[in-house]
């Protein structure tokens, strides 16, 4: 069956919500501002439908999944509109329909009065099914699905039609976008009135496949009775803060990053990093890492100016010269490493930590105000001295614990990757960047990004998002050839085009 693919991040808003807000907004829409529960749930439904319509204009045997809640109630409208457009429908139903109340019955009772086919969810779905919609669960659910309920979800999955969730796939927690036992993996999601801030990190993105937004047409002082959780952050919204340069523009003005890391092995690390700096557009870097590589640096990028450094004093003369140390790529944790490491933490310059810089300060805590850390979530792991399960199951509270833990600004990576300063803004989620960035190196050139544009007079917090944002529509940019590949150093010309949106 075809489909056409619709807008995705472009017209999303930015602003992110917990469940318990949206929650709040929808009572404040009914209670105080007189439009109707059911008109509500009409208007998603209808919203779900018009999509279903416009994205898969072939689909004629509609499946709709529905609980018992009001999740279900936005399925038996989405069941009746598909009916009366002459669809085949047929609704299965998951708990028991005496449960169903309220406005979720009205509409049930809607359907029901068309002699819509409506069972109970029994072993399988059937096989004659185009689409099918996921109304089981809300933005409610906080444990676990287990029993039928699990069955069911599982049978989506492994069916091999595309799959339409409403407001949130059923089985992942709104808040932190972990799943809860089992989720469905839906093709698209349509979410109502505020969107979840579970649905861009851990395994949101992966269960909500392409995400559209409904305001519903609440009023705009339902938006304003709530202060947002968190911030949606993509390449088409950070690329504004970047204007053409002055056209007499010297290096100078443009800062000099030192990089430190490369011991044996690992010289690859430093030289990615080096060059992200320069290309994200970094004046001047400058490489400091083991004899050894200077050569082989050299000759791969000449523009870097690699120094063979063998003690901490070798660097006094380098950190004299530069606006901004990143430190810890292929760094490693040997003597060598430790020293340089020492040496550099309790710099007064701003610091880019990232790798062994990371592993190090966990066996070495201290606080900074000038740093920006940049933990996988192994490293979060460490960094907070728990398991990397725990920092996966709330990807929020994480990156809230290193941020008050250590200071300065914290970017947790991974999907969705959340980037949080000591200020009053609430976190940000990155919603660009694809699978294809877990390969080696990634880390090293986002160190270098963000480094580049500490060294050309961004704050750490700005230059944190800018950087997030900018190396991963890099690999959106080179995934274009496939994920299954992707080289870190496939970003380099991406990064740079990027970097100067006035020519794209």
């Amino acid at each position: 069956m075809s489909y056409r693919p619709m807008p995705r991040k472009s017209s999303l808003p930015a602003a992110l919500y917990t469940a318990a807000q949206v929650r709040e907004m929808d009572r404040l829409s009914i209670e105080r501002y007189g439009i109707a529960g059911e008109e509500l749930m009409e208007r998603a439904g209808q919203a779900a439908f018009d999509l279903l319509r416009r994205r898969w204009p072939d689909a004629r045997r509609i499946l709709v999944l529905t609980g018992t809640g009001n999740n279900g109630g936005d399925g038996f409208v989405v069941a009746r509109l598909a009916l009366q457009a002459g669809l085949r429908v047929t609704v299965l139903q998951l708990g028991d329909r005496e449960r169903i109340a309220g406005d979720a019955k009205t509409n049930a009772l809607r359907y029901a009065a068309l002699s819509g086919d409506w069972q109970p969810f029994g072993e399988a779905l059937p096989r004659d099914t185009d689409l099918i919609v996921d109304g089981v669960f809300g933005t409610g659910l906080e444990r676990n699905v287990e029993g039928r309920w699990a069955e069911a979800l599982k049978a989506v999955n492994a069916f091999r039609v595309p799959v339409l969730a409403l407001d949130i796939p059923s089985g992942l927690h709104s808040d932190t976008g972990r799943i809860l036992g089992t989720a469905v993996r839906a093709d698209a999601t349509v979410s109502f009135i505020g969107l979840k801030q579970g649905m861009f990190t851990a395994d949101g993105p992966d269960c909500c496949g392409d995400v559209y937004f409904e305001a519903l047409n609440v009023p705009a002082q339902v938006y304003a009775s709530q202060i947002l959780s968190a911030r949606r952050l993509d390449w088409q919204r950070q690329k504004q803060l970047l204007q053409p340069r002055s056209r007499t523009a010297h290096k100078g003005q443009f800062g000099h990053v030192l990089v430190v890391g490369g011991d044996r092995g690992y010289g690859g690390a430093a030289r990615l990093c080096a060059e992200a700096a320069l290309r994200s557009g970094a004046g001047l870097v400058s490489l400091a890492t083991r004899p050894g590589h200077v050569c082989p640096v050299l000759a791969a990028r000449p523009e870097i100016m690699v120094h063979g450094v063998e003690s901490p004093a070798d660097l006094l003369s380098l950190t004299g010269r530069a606006r901004v140390v990143a430190l810890g790529p292929g760094l490693g944790k040997s003597d060598w490493g430790h020293a340089l490491w020492q040496a550099l933490i309790d710099t007064e310059l701003p610091l880019i930590a990232d790798a062994d810089a990371l592993n190090l300060l966990a066996e070495f805590p201290r606080s900074h105000d000038k740093w920006i850390l940049t933990p996988h979530p192994g490293e979060a792991a460490r960094l907070l001295k728990c398991t990397t399960e725990e920092i996966n199951a709330d990807r929020f509270r994480a990156v809230e614990r290193l941020q008050r833990r250590y200071g300065g600004v914290a970017v947790l990576k991974g999907a969705g990757t959340l980037v949080l300063d000591g200020g009053n803004r609430p976190t940000a989620v990155c919603t660009d960047g694809n699978p294809g960035m877990a390969s080696g190196g990634m880390g090293d050139v986002l160190t270098g990004v963000i480094a580049g544009f500490v060294a050309q007079g961004w704050d750490l917090a700005h230059a944190a998002e800018l950087g997030v944002c900018l190396h991963a529509a890099a690999a959106d940019k080179a995934a274009r050839a496939g994920e299954r590949g992707l080289l870190a150093s496939d970003l380099m010309s991406h990064i740079r085009r990027l970097a100067n949106p006035e020519n794209e």
